[in-house]
């Protein structure tokens, strides 16, 4: 650290070489793909300027940004807390320690739930965080409303940055906005006390009107609780726990959430899951013991069961 502070006109390829020497020394994996990332998002500029401009000179305040940055990613803080940006299905999501990373795995969800998805539909993601999945999937969709619940109130301060950002790029290019909205409680809980406010200000709400989504998307804790401490220390020491564990066999919240999602779903509606990669048989089990038909288990591209979904009679 001393040795790179009294470099004088570091230039661009200079700190990209002392910053992989860092992180390669504190074993961050990819190191390489770190470095760069960082000294971009410091610099604002892309790939190009290292492989073509590799001598131009930092700033002052650019180096001394880059050291911070290193110095922290070194910690084995995740490199997307430290730009407090993650790409998902092609869109740039604001992320922080209060919520998940959007990791690609997730995409396979979204990918099953929009080969089911129409216009107009309506679509609850429980457990939301970043919000990720519910605003994609409205992203991409026509007309389709949604609400996202999570039992985080600085996860859902997330979502709601990032339903802005990506409400106003649809504006932007499509002319057209999306509904959505977050709730805040356990599960079930927070559209539970929505339908008692409803009902204290329509007598006339019937039974039948907590049937209004056609699509529940979720992406619960399924950690088991005793694996934890063995993930890698970017994941353990720094992603939220609650978003993590799924207590002792990693199944709680599938249970939780099949308990009252048929409550929730329109007839033919449709329930997907993410699941880890042992989870599969299981959840597909609870599933159909819950009144569930058709259940698939749906493998990632790495061949490893990601996705069980279901329809709801």
């Amino acid at each position: 650290m001393e040795k790179r502070r009294t470099m004088k006109k570091l230039n661009y390829g200079q700190a990209y070489r002392w910053g992989t020497e860092q992180l390669r020394e504190a074993d961050i994996a990819e190191a390489e793909l770190n470095a760069r990332l960082l000294l971009e998002f410091v610099c604002g500029t892309d790939r190009n300027t290292l492989l073509v401009h590799g001598e131009r000179e930092l700033t002052v305040i650019e180096d001394e940004n880059y050291v911070n940055l290193i110095s922290e990613r070194k910690k084995h803080i995740p490199l997307q807390y430290l730009t407090g940006v993650q790409e998902f299905m092609g869109l740039e999501f604001y992320v922080n320690q209060n919520v998940l990373i959007p990791r690609q795995d997730t995409e396979i969800l979204v990918e099953e739930a929009m080969r089911r998805l129409h216009d107009g539909m309506r679509i609850l993601d429980m457990c939301t965080g970043s919000g990720c999945i519910l605003l994609s999937l409205l992203y991409y969709s026509n007309d389709c409303t949604g609400i996202g619940v999570d039992i985080s109130e600085a996860a859902l301060a997330a979502a709601e940055r990032n339903a802005e950002k990506i409400n106003a790029k649809k504006k932007v290019e499509e002319g057209k906005e999306f509904h959505v909205s977050f709730l805040r409680g356990d599960l079930f809980d927070a559209l539970r006390r929505k339908d008692e406010q409803a009902a204290e200000a329509d007598d006339a709400v019937k039974e039948t009107d907590r049937k209004q989504f056609e699509i529940i998307v979720s992406n619960p804790p399924y950690i088991r609780r005793d694996v934890i401490d063995t993930l890698m220390p970017e994941v353990r020491e720094y992603e939220p726990i609650l978003a993590l564990d799924g207590k002792e066999d990693g199944l709680y919240f599938y249970r939780e959430i099949l308990k009252q999602a048929g409550t929730y779903l329109a007839r033919g509606g449709e329930l997907f899951f993410e699941i880890g990669h042992d989870q599969g048989q299981a959840v597909k089990e609870l599933m159909e013991t819950s009144g569930f038909r058709e259940v698939e288990v749906i493998q990632d591209y790495a061949g490893l069961d990601r996705v069980v979904c279901g329809t709801w009679w």
